[in-house]
């Protein structure tokens, strides 16, 4: 479930991200409305609380990122467009 916390301390996050454009991401992204509508990867809720994420996310650089990802204006869209690295934990 991806319930996103954007830390602004690099140190603190738990995943690196670049905003890229569409062709060039791993991952397309939608935004979600409620917690409850995040699911996968590809759903993102971004909460203000710290204490109700899963993730720490920072965003950063094309060359500090460990993922690139586009946000997309529909659910459909969202997904990977790349391979998941198995390192990526969201």
């Amino acid at each position: 479930m991806a319930i996103l916390y954007q830390t602004t301390n690099m140190a603190d996050a738990t995943l690196r991200v670049a905003l890229v454009p569409r062709a060039d991401a791993d991952l397309l992204v939608h935004r979600v409305a409620t917690p409850g509508l995040a699911h996968g990867d590809a759903h993102w809720f971004i909460t203000r609380s710290r204490s109700d994420a899963i993730s720490l996310v920072h965003f950063t650089s094309l060359g500090m990122a460990q993922l690139t990802v586009c946000f997309v204006a529909s659910h459909g869209e969202a997904g990977w467009q790349k391979p998941r690295p198995h390192s990526i934990r969201l």
